[in-house]
C-alpha cells in the first residue's frame, strides 16, 4: 500500500489517528507497572527486615547502588529490543511479547522469595527493552514524513506515560507502604495486565504501522531495508548520537527523584501536613502530575512559536529543558541547608525541585523521542530509540553512581554539583547548535514547508478537532 493511501485511511479522534490512542493507553499501564515499582523498590529495599513492614535491610548505598544498575539495564534493554523488531519481529508483534514479560514479571516479584525478587527484575528488564523503543516507533509511525503534529502526538503519547506514573506512585506507593511492598508490586502486575488487554483489542486501529518491514510488500521500504546509508543519514546519525549525550546527562541528574530524591524525602524531610505523614513515595507524583497540568500548553507553545518561525528546534529545547532541569537542584541545595541548620527541610523545597524538572523534561523528552524518528534511517528506526533509552539507561546508572556519593560528600555538595553542571553543558552545547543542526540536512524545515503547503490542515495545534 502507498503511504498517502496508508494515511487516509487511518481514523482520527481529535485531530490525531486513533492509534494514536491506543498506544497511550498502553504505555499509561505499562508506566503505571514501571514507576509504581520504582516508587517502592528504594523503600523496600532499605526498610528493616524486622519492621511490621519488612523490607530486606539494606543500606542507602547498598539500595542505590542496585537501583542505577537495575534501571540502567531496564533501558539498555532496548537496544537489543530494537534489533528483535528490525531483524525479526516489527515493532507490533516486541511491544505484544514485552507487555507479556512484564505481566510475568511484575507478578513474580509480587512473591517474598529472594528468587522471585532477582527473576522478577530479569523478566521486568526484558519486558521493558522488548515494549519501550517499539511503542514509541509506532507512535512516529501513526505521522507521515514532514507532518507538524507529529511532536504534539508525542507529547500526547508522553501525558500517557504519566497519568500511569502519577497513579501508580500514589496507589501503588501508599499499598506497598501501609500494606505490604509485595502487595504493591502485585498491584503492578494487574495494572500491566490491563495494559496489554487493551493493546490486543486495538489492534485494528494499528493495522499500517509496526509491521515487520523485512516483509513489507512496499518497494519502497524494501529499497531503504538494503541500500548503504547515503551521506545525508550518516550526517545525521552524527548528530543523533551527540545528542544522546545531552540524554545521559539529563538522566543521570533527573532520576535522582528514584534514588538520592526519594530517600531524603524519607529521612530528612518533615512530611507532616496537618497531622498526617505525606507517604515518602507520594513525592514521586509531582513530577507526572506536573506533566499531565503543564504537558499541553508546553506543546502549544513551542508549536505556536515555531510558527511564527522563532528558534524551536529540537536541540534548541533539548538544550534549554536539560538548563532548567538543572537549575531545578538549587532547590535540593536550598533543602539540604536548611536541614544542616534545622535538621529537617521544608516540602516545598521538593515540590520545586520537581516542578523545574518536569518543565525541563517536557522541553527535553518527548522532543528527543520525536527527533528520532525524524532523523533515524528506516533501516535503523527501532535500533536508534533502543540506543536512545539505552543511554537513558547509562543515565539512570550515574543517578546512581551520584547517589551513593552523597554518603561521603553530603546531599548539600551533590545537590549542587549537579545543577552547576547540568546549566554549564546546556549552555556550552547551545553555542555549537547551529553548526550541528546543518548537519541534520533541513531534517524539520519539513514541517515549516507542510505547514505552508496546508494551513487548514494543521492550523493552530491547540484546536483538537479532527480534520
Amino acid at each position: 500500500m502507498s503511504e498517502a493511501l496508508q494515511y487516509q485511511k487511518q481514523k482520527e479522534l481529535f485531530g490525531h489517528p486513533v492509534g494514536l490512542y491506543i498506544l497511550f493507553f498502553t504505555e499509561m499501564w505499562e508506566r503505571f507497572s514501571y514507576y509504581g515499582m520504582r516508587a517502592i523498590l528504594v523503600l523496600y529495599l532499605v526498610a528493616e527486615a524486622t519492621s511490621d513492614n519488612p523490607g530486606l535491610g539494606w543500606t542507602n548505598a547498598e539500595a542505590l547502588s542496585l537501583y542505577g544498575t537495575y534501571t540502567m539495564l531496564v533501558y539498555v534493554a532496548s537496544i537489543p529490543g530494537g534489533w528483535i523488531a528490525d531483524k525479526f519481529m516489527g515493532q507490533k508483534q516486541s511491544v505484544l511479547v514485552g507487555g507479556i514479560l512484564l505481566v510475568a514479571g511484575h507478578g513474580v516479584l509480587s512473591i517474598e522469595e529472594m528468587w522471585a525478587f532477582y527473576s522478577g527484575l530479569g523478566l521486568i528488564i526484558a519486558g521493558v527493552g522488548m515494549l519501550k523503543p517499539n511503542i514509541s516507533t509506532m507512535v512516529g509511525g501513526l505521522y507521515k514524513t514532514g507532518d507538524i503534529r507529529r511532536d504534539k502526538g508525542f507529547t500526547i503519547f508522553y501525558i500517557g506515560i504519566n497519568i500511569g506514573a502519577f497513579l501508580s506512585s500514589l496507589i501503588v506507593g501508599y499499598v506497598g507502604e501501609v500494606y505490604g511492598w509485595h502487595y504493591g508490586f502485585g498491584l503492578a502486575a494487574i495494572g500491566m495486565a490491563l495494559g496489554l488487554l487493551q493493546y490486543l483489542v486495538g489492534q485494528k486501529h494499528l493495522k499500517y504501522v509496526g509491521n515487520n518491514t523485512n516483509k513489507s510488500i512496499d518497494p519502497e521500504e524494501k529499497a531503504a531495508m538494503k541500500r548503504p546509508l547515503s551521506k545525508v543519514e550518516k550526517d545525521r546519525m552524527v548528530v543523533l548520537f551527540i545528542s544522546f549525550i545531552l540524554v545521559i546527562v539529563f538522566w543521570g541528574a533527573f532520576e535522582q527523584a528514584g534514588g538520592l530524591m526519594n530517600i531524603y524525602a524519607s529521612e530528612k524531610t518533615d512530611r507532616m501536613l496537618m497531622g498526617w505523614e505525606v507517604p515518602a513515595s507520594w513525592f514521586q507524583s509531582l513530577n507526572a502530575m506536573f506533566i499531565i497540568i503543564l504537558g499541553t500548553t508546553v506543546a502549544a507553545y513551542w508549536a505556536k512559536r515555531k510558527l511564527k518561525g522563532k528558534v524551536s528546534t529540537s536541540l534548541f529545547k533539548m538544550c534549554l529543558g536539560l538548563i532548567i532541569m538543572g537549575m531545578g537542584f538549587f532547590f535540593m541545595t536550598a533543602a539540604a541547608a536548611q536541614f544542616n541548620s534545622d535538621g529537617a527541610s521544608a516540602m516545598y523545597w521538593l515540590v520545586l525541585a520537581y516542578l523545574f524538572h518536569t518543565v525541563g523534561e517536557l522541553c527535553l523528552s518527548p522532543v528527543a523521542l520525536s527527533y528520532i524518528t525524524k532523523l533515524a534511517p528506516l533501516k535503523y528506526a527501532s535500533l536508534m530509540m533502543g540506543v536512545y533509552f539505552a543511554m537513558t539507561g547509562f543515565g539512570n546508572k550515574v543517578a546512581g553512581l551520584l547517589g551513593e556519593s552523597a554518603s561521603n560528600l553530603g546531599e548539600y555538595t551533590v545537590f549542587t554539583g549537579i545543577a552547576v553542571f547540568c546549566v554549564a553543558f546546556g549552555l556550552l552545547v547551545l553555542l555549537i547548535r547551529k553548526k550541528l543542526e546543518k548537519l541534520t540536512h533541513g531534517a524539520e524545515d519539513n514541517e515549516r514547508e507542510l505547514h505552508d503547503n496546508e494551513p487548514f490542515e494543521l492550523a493552530d495545534p491547540d484546536i483538537n478537532k479532527p480534520h
